[in-house]
């Protein structure tokens, strides 16, 4: 492997000297001539290797072609025999049933999450003139419901997923919405991504990278262990690192990691200012990672087990540093230093982050993946969708009708 890796490092530093262009910054990736530092860790190799493999997405992309590979990973499994009425029976105990007929969206009464339902309901009223008849059955919750070892009991959508289950992937109610964790209440909720995406992209650009403090930086609740070390580290090395909780959740394990009150709450927009951002999970996917990576401030990003939709074309390495969960406080010391001391590689990749986001994770986008989605899925049931009593329908004016038979 170490082999590979150089014979791939020169093969791409002599290509940029005859050309004097890189994949998506033109020019050479940052300290790939430049004396090495004394550290003895090197990610040079690592992204090349990842450059030299990686496939960018078309811009616009009309089609969602480029999201399109995790639509058929989802379906796979459903692709042979299709989905049985007996099924979607099955799936009703995971979610709330969703019904589209004749363009016209219906649920049944209950959802656990009233509000996240709402939010969606809002995406399927933008795209259900294009819609065929169907129905599925989505999951508000935060943890996937439908586990691998459990074989295909039925179909179920949620929002973030691992590969320990078989859920179906759809984009996260935040999306589309004004509420959300408190954390991110600003300006106008963790969600209307349209309008966040705008609000975050000013802010980075009113910050450039040498403006940034050079400085990790995390803010958020204790809702993983796996965001200790790293709090840990910022009590240690604050020169390297500012961590700290805003909510302490204790346990056994982690009576040592917060002796002060919690910290206050920093809006992402404010998060630019850092130079490197921390993502971990929560619960399950943080959604925080989309926001973040507009920054232009370089993601690392915590653990690889929960993924949203898009998760699939963000590429570590390419778009964001990939540090592993158990990562000890010493090896995010150096990694920290490392990144100081390769200023301008790490600069190259929270551009290619930001660009990444940017273009291919607009409103449009995420409506064309419900579209495509929801018009692949419905070529997979096996029967035709009848309406049910105990069905509302969804409504531009939220004016709701309940269907009695």
């Amino acid at each position: 492997m170490a082999l590979t890796r150089r014979m791939i490092r020169e093969i791409l530093v002599l290509f940029c000297i005859l050309h004097g262009v890189s994949a998506m910054v033109n020019k050479c990736p940052a300290n790939l001539l430049s004396p090495r530092s004394n550290s003895t860790l090197d990610l040079v190799p690592n992204i090349l290797e990842a450059l030299a493999d990686y496939r960018p997405c078309e811009p616009g992309d009309p089609l969602c072609l480029c999201h399109a590979a995790t639509i058929t990973k989802d379906l796979e499994p459903y692709s042979d025999k299709g989905i049985s009425q007996d099924m979607i029976s099955q799936s009703k105990r995971q979610g709330t049933l969703y019904k589209v007929i004749r363009r016209r969206i219906f649920r049944q009464e209950h959802c656990s999450h009233p509000l996240r339902c709402s939010s969606v309901e809002d995406v399927l009223l933008e795209i259900a003139g294009d819609l065929p008849d169907l129905e599925f059955v989505l999951n508000v919750c935060d943890w996937p419901q439908v586990p691998f070892l459990s074989g295909l009991s039925g179909p179920v959508f949620s929002h973030s997923t691992t590969a320990l289950h078989l859920d179906i992937m759809c984009p996260a109610w935040s999306f589309w919405t004004v509420f959300g964790p408190k954390l991110q209440q600003y300006p106008h909720g963790l969600g209307r991504w349209d309008w966040m995406r705008q609000h975050i992209a000013a802010a980075a650009t009113r910050i450039p990278w040498k403006s940034k403090k050079a400085l990790g930086f995390f803010r958020g609740s204790r809702s993983s262990p796996d965001r200790d070390n790293v709090v840990i580290l910022s009590k240690r090395y604050p020169n390297l690192v500012d961590a700290q909780y805003t909510l302490y959740v204790a346990d056994k394990f982690s009576s040592h990691i917060l002796t002060s009150d919690p910290a206050e709450e920093l809006p992402l927009a404010d998060h630019c200012q850092f130079k490197y951002l921390f993502s971990f999970r929560g619960v399950a996917a943080s959604f925080r990672l989309r926001h973040i990576l507009l920054c232009r401030s370089l993601v690392l990003h915590v653990g690889d087990q929960w993924q949203e939709f898009f998760y699939g074309q963000l590429k570590p390495w390419v778009h964001y540093v990939p540090v592993a969960s158990n990562a000890s406080v010493e090896d995010l010391a150096e990694l920290l230093r490392y990144l100081r001391q390769n200023d301008d590689l790490a600069e190259e990749i929270a551009e290619r982050g930001h660009q990444f986001v940017w273009m291919h994770l607009r409103m449009a986008d995420v409506l064309c993946y419900w579209r495509k989605l929801l018009q692949e899925y419905s070529k997979l049931l096996m029967y035709k969708v009848k309406l049910e009593p105990g069905f509302y329908e969804v409504s531009n004016t939220k004016a709701v009708q309940i269907y009695r038979g």
